[in-house]
């Protein structure tokens, strides 16, 4: 009963992961933030295999996905310190998309309440296809709206290690009991017989006279 309950609620959670990764993955790629895709990438296909670990029961996958689940708890702490600017960090800089682009987070534009409008420069000498965007408005900062989802998937990912380490151990217990209990039925007929009797002839001994 522990075991069925400890899969179902790991099946729970990885179905919720998945989600979470699904929908951050999108937004990501609006903002064309290169670090994060990299990373929900391989957060979607670490969770699509402990989900098949644990519908199998498969622990090496589970184990893997909890390693992963650690790496990605302190990626996501790191994107935090990111947005927060902790540690000298700056959310302004071109570290989530490698350098390549100067792209910020798509909720920077694109946040709740937020009105963007497109300004033209009127000063001479700067070329008519540059243009500057103005947000205004917007009920909560994008660097907040990126803590809180860095958050959720802490959140998802602590509970979901508990859970993988507990139906690891749920399952451990099950393969060495089984091997237990199958290696005493097969022993006696699958063994040969560790002591052998050799027959040798026997010379038949003459009557003394």
């Amino acid at each position: 009963m522990g075991c069925c309950s400890g899969r179902c609620t790991l099946i729970f959670l990885c179905s919720l992961q998945l989600l979470a990764a699904l929908e951050r993955q999108i937004f990501d790629f609006l903002g064309f933030q290169w670090a994060p895709i990299l990373g929900n990438f391989l957060q979607i296909i670490v969770v699509i295999l402990g989900l098949f670990g644990t519908i199998q029961f498969r622990p090496r996958y589970i184990v893997v996905y909890t390693v992963w689940t650690a790496l990605w708890v302190t990626w996501n702490v790191f994107i935090i310190c990111f947005y927060l600017e902790v540690g000298g960090l700056s959310k302004e800089t071109d570290l989530m998309t490698f350098n390549i682009s100067m792209h910020r987070s798509w909720w920077r534009e694109h946040g709740p309440g937020c009105i963007r409008r497109v300004v033209r420069p009127s000063a001479p000498g700067i070329l008519e296809d540059y243009s500057y965007v103005s947000v205004t408005g917007c009920i909560i900062d994008f660097q907040y709206l990126e803590v809180i989802h860095s958050a959720i998937q802490i959140l998802l990912s602590l509970i979901g290690f508990v859970y993988a380490c507990y139906v690891i151990s749920i399952f451990m217990e099950e393969e060495d009991s089984f091997d237990f209990i199958g290696g005493l039925d097969t022993y006696s007929y699958r063994q040969p017989p560790q002591e052998h009797v050799e027959l040798k002839p026997v010379k038949p001994v003459g009557r003394s006279k």
